[in-house]
């Protein structure tokens, strides 16, 4: 998640999500979905602002590229916060057999 100046417009994003996906894209990630809040008021003042204008980015990538996405994003000059979160995979729960119910005689 990504939060940006409230300003913001479609270039700001599109440098964002490029500046993410040039630090996933060369160990096979891949961004899978943008989502956009839009402007958001802050909780509490952040840098002398009260609003942010929210993005949300899914992607896909090996484990170690969490460092440098972190690394990167805090060095990013446009960005106000970040967080990036892993996601553990789902997995399929094995399904409960129920015992067969006694036929009635």
């Amino acid at each position: 998640m990504l939060i940006l100046p409230a300003e913001a417009d479609e270039a700001l994003v599109t440098t964002a999500v490029d500046r993410i996906s040039k630090v996933i894209s060369p160990t096979g990630g891949e961004v899978t979905k943008l989502d956009r809040w839009g402007r958001k008021r802050f909780a509490y003042e952040l840098a002398r602002q009260t609003e942010g204008y929210y993005v949300v980015v899914r992607f896909t990538a090996e484990p170690t590229t969490a460092a440098e996405l972190e690394r990167t994003l805090n060095l990013a000059d446009e960005i106000v916060r970040h967080k990036v979160l892993v996601v553990p995979e789902k997995k399929d729960k094995p399904q409960k057999h129920k015992a067969p119910s006694p036929t009635p005689a």
